[in-house]
């Protein structure tokens, strides 16, 4: 019992400094190792995707610009004069559709596949798209994500504020836009239509600055283990940050369970062949946590940001 308050108590502290209590959900790593991850908001998600949509729009207009530019340049001298004429002004309509459509699938897919399961929004927001199983995030899940999107949203407004159709299939393309953007409102995870069938959720990323006093500490004493360039390699800012929370936690029989299991795993990733002992498994990943930190700010430094160890 004096664990499971002491876990709370973390939890507690973490919502304080968050400013939001959350939903919280359990997945395993395929490491193995248990995650509390917290779900986004409706509200952030609501805001990532708007300002998702703005940046696409600064894109779209520049291209709809230079489209017209380059057709009155290498078409016809007349073109702006004819341009009001019904079957140009179809013609433009129909090409920045097509260009639309692909801005809109390559923007999110892109952006997903590069940064882990974020988009400029989404990094801004602080929240990012995972594998709701634990596996590294597939792209067949993004594409698939994606690609729901435009059947949910764009493709139903698309055909509604078109220039041709009835108020009443209007009305109906609206309410299907209405009843899959409400989705997210009716179930526990706040998953669209297209988490459902890719697999994913929207989580929150905390934004907290890492844990001075663990490399400090290493900073005075000096380190026991000392790692390579190609060590530090096999793992990113994500990992970094989830051992800072199991290194967070109050020491406990449960803690050090855990943190063993880290430990031996790490030990497998980055190639040590000996088992680290039991006394020293809170400083070698203590030294570990500091290497790593010290070489991802190395890399940042020069341009070079490892999200996490699948980038």
């Amino acid at each position: 019992m004096a664990v499971r308050n002491n876990a709370e108590q973390a939890d507690r502290v973490s919502e304080l400094f968050e400013g939001i209590k959350r939903p919280v959900r359990t997945i395993t790593s395929p490491e193995g190792v248990t995650l509390n991850v917290r779900i986004a908001g409706r509200g952030e998600r609501a805001a990532a995707l708007a300002l998702d949509l703005t940046f696409m729009s600064l894109v779209l207009i520049i291209i709809f610009c230079l489209t017209i530019l380059t057709i009155a340049v290498f078409f016809s001298g007349n073109f702006f004069p004819d341009m009001i004429k019904l079957d140009r002004l179809m013609g433009i309509i129909t090409i920045y559709n097509f260009i639309s459509f692909l801005v809109r699938i390559m923007y999110f897919t892109h952006f997903e596949l590069a940064w882990q399961g974020r988009t400029p929004g989404k990094k801004i927001c602080g929240i990012r798209v995972i594998d709701r199983r634990g596996d590294p995030l597939s792209p067949n899940a993004i594409i698939a994500r994606n690609l729901t999107r435009e059947v949910e949203i764009f493709l139903p407004m698309s055909a509604m504020f078109a220039l041709s159709g009835s108020r009443w299939s209007q009305l109906l393309l609206f309410a299907w836009t209405m009843l899959f953007t409400a989705l997210p409102l009716f179930n526990r995870d706040r998953l669209r239509a297209g988490d459902y069938i890719a697999g994913t959720m929207v989580i929150h990323m905390p934004r907290r600055d890492l844990l001075g006093d663990l490399t400090s500490a290493v900073a005075t004493d000096g380190a026991v283990y000392s790692f390579t360039s190609e060590q530090l390699s096999k793992y990113g800012a994500y990992e970094l940050q989830v051992l800072e929370e199991l290194l967070r936690r109050p020491q406990s029989d449960e803690s050090d369970r855990l943190l063993a299991k880290v430990a031996d795993k790490i030990c497998g990733k980055i190639g040590l062949p000996d088992a680290i002992p039991p006394h020293k498994i809170r400083r070698f990943l203590n030294d570990f946590y500091a290497a790593e930190r010290a070489a991802l700010e190395r890399g940042q430094l020069f341009g070079h940001f490892k999200d996490d160890k699948n980038s």
